[in-house]
């Protein structure tokens, strides 16, 4: 059967949820297109030749972007089975129906996504131990043609690759979570490594680990770069890793260091102790100051990001986050969307599940993905927008984030910073080119 399976963003990766199913349908005899629309127009010949159409939706971004495209799809082949996997399609299911989806299959997905293809399927989360391929990325769009890593005045080609999924962890906000339900599964590492083999003949000279945490399994994870750095010494990476376990497993940060991370990616949401407590993060901001000093001890670079709008912040706290970020000099550090993310509620959302919510929350909005809220200050939701236009104005300027900083930090508190910020020079920061979004 010809199978077409489509990603519409993955944070500037080549998305291993397309490389990663495409190696079971081929493996069945299938014949599969990949098409990820961050890099190609879709393809219409294959469209129409096409027996299922399957859409990778891994977050919001790339659901909503999927639900512009499946309209288009279904012109071009009103016969296709449509199917919706990934993290975000078992929370908008009914919505994905409505436009045509037969099925929708969330967390580990490649098997039911293989059974759904050969024949029609019911809507499934499963969270069975896949007995994992490695990813076949044959027919993706070039490493090349992704987004770079910058660092030191030199661009990086860079890989991507996933040796854990789901999260031992139940914060509140995080879309992981109505899903894995505290599960996690590993991915052998024969299969991450062979995988990372193969990007790295393909001009990788850095590799992404998207894992919702990379110290869900601490033991697994430095098994893996440990062997990573001795068949591949100069290959840096990076990972995404809980405030919560770089205090637990600081024991391995050195080793992190030593086998070519540049820099930790962590979630830190927020400053304030009592919004901190609600998301149930598992960390206090002190915690977060300790964390900031360890990896800086380390010699590893920290990238924090923030949910600085939620119904509970105060313009107090805003400012706090600010003048923290420049204190502890991480300005540089942090992606200056950062500064503007508004709280996200969408379906299925642990945060509906706190009574206090309900005063918050003014409707769900369908095509949106998401429940409305308002917070209880107005001033507050206009300060959010303002700083969003600001942030989205200057980085299509080509603004730096120290340029950018210094504009919210001018809205914020009616008045241009007193003194330079006593920063590292920006070309010490590693980042990806990328703007991070969720």
């Amino acid at each position: 059967m010809n199978v077409v399976l489509i990603s519409t963003y993955d944070l500037g990766h080549q998305p291993f949820g397309l490389a990663s199913p495409a190696a079971w349908l081929r493996e069945q005899g299938h014949e599969v297109t990949c098409v990820d629309l961050a890099i190609n127009p879709l393809p219409s010949l294959a469209i129409r030749d096409a027996g299922v159409i399957a859409f990778f939706v891994p977050m919001h971004t790339a659901t909503r972007l999927a639900a512009d495209v499946i309209p288009r799809v279904r012109s071009l082949n009103a016969n296709a089975r449509l199917i919706a996997y990934g993290l975000y399609a078992p929370s908008n299911a009914q919505y994905l129906h409505e436009l045509g989806v037969e099925c929708v299959i969330g967390g580990e997905f490649e098997s039911a996504l293989a059974e759904a293809v050969s024949s029609p399927a019911k809507d499934t989360v499963s969270l069975e131990r896949l007995p994992f391929r490695v990813p076949d990325r044959a027919t993706l769009p070039v490493l090349g043609r992704y987004g770079k890593l910058r660092v030191n005045g030199s661009a990086k080609t860079v890989g991507y690759t996933e040796a854990s999924r789901g999260c031992k962890h139940l914060c509140r906000h995080c879309p992981v979570v109505p899903v894995y339900k505290g599960t996690f599964r590993v991915v052998p590492r024969e299969i991450v490594l062979e995988d990372v083999r193969r990007q790295v003949r393909a001009g990788a000279g850095h590799i992404t680990f998207g894992d919702p945490d990379f110290f869900n399994g601490p033991t697994h994870a430095i098994r893996i770069v440990t062997a990573m750095h001795e068949e591949f010494p100069s290959l840096t990476y990076d990972a995404t890793i809980k405030v919560e376990h770089l205090l637990r497993h600081q024991e391995h940060l050195a080793e992190l260091r030593r086998t070519g991370c540049l820099f930790v990616t962590s979630a830190v949401e927020s400053l304030d102790d009592s919004v901190l407590a609600r998301l149930d993060k598992g960390h206090t901001r002190a915690d977060f100051l300790e964390a900031v000093r360890l990896v800086r001890e380390a010699g590893l670079v920290l990238a924090p990001t923030f949910i600085p709008f939620t119904p509970w912040t105060t313009r107090e706290q805003y400012q706090d986050l600010l003048r923290t970020l420049a204190s502890s000099q991480l300005i540089d550090n942090t992606c200056s969307i950062q500064l503007a993310l508004r709280l996200l509620v969408p379906p299925g959302s642990l945060l509906l599940e706190l009574p206090e919510m309900s005063r918050y929350l003014t409707h769900f909005d369908k095509e949106a993905l998401l429940h409305r809220w308002k917070h209880p200050d107005p001033a507050i939701d206009a300060l959010a927008a303002d700083v969003l236009a600001l942030v989205a104005n200057q980085q299509k300027q080509g603004r730096t984030r120290r340029e950018i900083f210094a504009s919210v930090w001018e809205l914020v508190h009616g008045a241009p910073p007193r003194e330079e910020f006593d920063l590292l020079p920006r070309a010490v920061i590693p980042y990806m080119d990328e703007p991070w979004y969720c």
